[in-house]
């Protein structure tokens, strides 16, 4: 029996190989045998609005398209402008308050930073 190295993240002994990666069961990390990480570096990480400008917690956006509320016959329009963003993890990846709409999150390909 090989002994596998352990979780270079959180330094867990529980490591199984998943095709040619190493994989912790405890904390999702995976990495190849070379060391490598196949998570996202820092530079995929980081939030783009829909022109590829970096977006960052407390920025303004402007909405660039009509979106639908889920379960709601309203729309917020295009063009409106959304002051004081936090990104989160997540498909949607921006939380933030609409006047006149309240708390909503938003995708970051349907905005663009004011």
């Amino acid at each position: 029996m090989t002994t596998l190295p352990h979780c270079p993240k959180c330094s867990s002994e529980l490591t199984y190989e998943l095709d040619a990666l190493l994989a912790c069961p405890e904390c999702g990390h995976e990495w190849s045998v070379s060391g490598e990480s196949s998570g996202p570096s820092p530079e995929e990480s980081v939030i783009r609005d829909a022109f590829g400008n970096p977006l960052a917690d407390g920025d303004t956006v402007t909405l660039i398209k009509d979106l639908r509320i889920k379960g709601s016959s309203q729309v917020v329009k295009v063009g409106t402008k959304v002051k004081g963003i936090r990104l989160v993890e997540g498909d949607h990846n921006i939380d933030c308050k609409i006047d006149g709409f309240g708390e909503m999150k938003l995708k970051s390909e349907f905005v663009k930073k004011a």
